[in-house]
């Protein structure tokens, strides 16, 4: 048995400090084709700073080798070294038997930097010079994939299946594809390939895919049964609830609609869209102490957050809790960003307190930018009527009255204002 083989039968057993001496032995005694086969071995155990001594040593030996060159930069990669990788790299010549390998490492390369452009051009480098390699293909396939280019990565990948392959280095290509075409919204074409994967193969994210794609053709059922399976698989996938929980709001089971966002909360407890929509079905059920409880739980996440701030303050003008409302809203007033909603909540407020001086003022801040809207100049018409403010009621009475002329209310409040 040579060094080599003793060196990884000890590494088999676990025996690491003796496969360390018998290694630098190997390295002493053993022969360059032996060796060779031991840095691939090594590098398969994960031992890469020992492969990198070997194929080193070798390097030494024969230095036009470029493989060995493409081997080290591949090492260096995987270590973070990327100017040592590109040392190698850049010594290897469009002549050398090693160019084609040294692209794809190249490529691998420059995508780790996130210099896809760069990947892209070193890949369709190779693929010119080796035209029916399926691993260039499929390389480029898995770039535009991941890079989102679903359109070009279609081409890839039915290029291959038409060769006849459908798994290449654990990945399946049908499944690839199916996932591309409804990357590219083409999901008719998608689903065709999504349905033809085994349960067995489906992991979390193609079954997550096919019930959005079964969702987007209208196949609710499907969908709703899918994304129900993907929970029971796996309960911390938290972007299938809110896709669940819509299908049976559309359907009218509200209480089992609040029960689903309500276990995605539990999944993804710092979405705050998620708690927005729980908050809405709370609120259609009536339960106000839930909208309201999860309203401030939110707010303690994302204290910017100004459509939260809006469904709190409006929910608390609903509840009658004004005090609370103004301490709310003080935090927010005077901000350049603020929602002008928040300026007549607290008109309304204050005018509700009788601290009508206050109101008069928030309720012009929020005219400024609401004066056009039907539920402010509606409320507003009434509240400046109420304070004698008669040419302001009757300017947001008109503004009201152009959309919706026949407003038997409205026009009784002009004619009153009109002969006082």
């Amino acid at each position: 048995m040579s060094f080599s083989e003793e060196t990884l039968d000890l590494i088999a057993q676990g025996k690491i400090d003796e496969a360390h001496k018998k290694f630098a032995w190997a390295l002493r005694k053993d022969d360059d084709d032996t060796l060779y086969s031991l840095a691939e071995e090594l590098y398969s155990y994960g031992l890469s700073t020992w492969a990198k001594r070997t194929y080193t040593k070798l390097l030494e030996r024969y230095p036009d080798e470029d493989s060995l060159r493409t081997a080290l930069a591949d090492i260096a990669i995987g270590e973070g070294n990327d100017d040592e990788a590109l040392n190698y790299l850049a010594s290897i010549q469009p002549t050398s038997p090693a160019y084609l390998e040294a692209l794809l490492v190249a490529a691998d390369l420059y995508q780790t930097q996130g210099m896809f452009d760069v990947s892209e051009q070193k890949l369709l480098t190779a693929a010119s010079l080796a035209p029916d390699e399926s691993v260039i293909q499929f390389a480029l396939g898995e770039l535009y994939f991941n890079t989102k280019q679903y359109t070009k990565a279609i081409g890839c990948y039915l290029d291959l299946i038409k060769q006849g392959i459908l798994n290449l280095s654990q990945v399946n290509l049908v499944q690839r594809l199916g996932l591309s075409y409804a990357g590219a919204g083409r999901f008719e074409q998608a689903l065709g390939y999504l349905e033809q994967i085994h349960d067995d193969q489906l992991d979390n994210d193609t079954l997550f895919q096919l019930a959005f794609t079964q969702l987007q053709l209208d196949r609710v059922d499907d969908a709703e049964r899918n994304f129900k399976k993907l929970i029971d698989k796996d309960s911390s996938y938290g972007t299938a609830y809110p896709y669940l929980a819509q299908i049976q709001e559309d359907k009218g089971d509200l209480a089992q609609a609040l029960r689903t966002y309500e276990e995605g909360l539990a999944v993804d407890e710092y979405n705050t869209n998620l708690y927005r929509k729980t908050v809405e079905i709370a609120l259609k059920l009536g339960k106000t102490a839930l909208a309201e409880k999860l309203l401030r739980q939110a707010l303690e996440q994302d204290p910017q957050n100004m459509t939260l701030v809006v469904q709190l303050s409006n929910l608390l003008v609903e509840l009658k809790k004004d005090m609370e409302n103004i301490q709310l809203l003080k935090q927010y007033l005077g901000d350049d960003e603020v929602d002008p909603q928040l300026y007549w909540n607290l008109g309304r407020v204050y005018a509700r307190q009788d601290q009508l001086a206050l109101a008069e003022e928030n309720y012009d801040a929020a005219r400024t930018y609401l004066g056009q809207q039907d539920d402010f100049t509606y409320d507003a018409a009434f509240f400046y009527r109420n304070v004698g403010r008669c040419d302001d009621a009757l300017e947001c009475i008109n503004a009201y009255l152009q959309r919706h002329p026949n407003d038997s209310t409205m026009l009784d409040l002009q004619d009153q204002l009109m002969y006082e």
